[in-house]
């Protein structure tokens, strides 16, 4: 494993070295990195392998921090898009976990919405008792993201703790 490790990374340096480049949109659902270049075709078992060399391998970090490896480093637009994709990708999850008001899901989409510390339970008490507003019959990941939102504007508390 410690060899397979080594080799990915090395590869990755290699690629850096190379001048290897690409646009923010050559990548799939695993997300940028150097999975995403290695892995190309957007279908499950190959973002599987994307996604994991991703991990394995800390290239997303890298590449978000020095806007390398087909990472966008523009902020706005690409900040909205891992959110949508997130809460799409966990909807199910996020479900149950707003109902409690804490979880995992939960506090990882609260990092996505720019929470502080503090706004990670906050949001998690406003998700609990406005379930019921939240997650209707109707709801789809998008409306469910669009609402948590206009809950943090509207929410004098949780507007001070995340900066959406």
């Amino acid at each position: 494993m410690k060899k397979e490790l080594l080799s990915i990374g090395l590869v990755g340096l290699l690629c850096l070295s190379s001048g290897i480049s690409v646009s923010a949109a050559d990548y799939g659902v695993a997300g940028c990195g150097f999975g995403s270049l290695v892995f190309k075709e957007n279908k499950g078992g190959h973002q599987i392998l994307a996604a994991t060399t991703n991990g394995t391998s800390g290239s997303q970090t890298f590449g978000i921090s020095t806007g390398t490896l087909g990472c966008a480093t523009d902020g706005l637009v690409q900040k909205e898009k891992v959110q949508e994709v997130f809460v799409s990708l966990n909807f199910n999850s996020l479900e149950a976990e707003m109902a409690q008001g804490k979880g995992e899901k939960l506090e990882a989409l609260s990092g996505l919405l720019g929470c502080s510390t503090n706004g990670i339970a906050q949001l998690g008490e406003y998700t609990k008792s406005n379930f019921d507003v939240l997650y209707t019959q109707e709801t789809t990941p998008s409306s469910l993201l669009s609402a948590v939102k206009d809950g943090i504007r509207k929410d004098a508390v949780l507007s001070k703790s995340c900066k959406i």
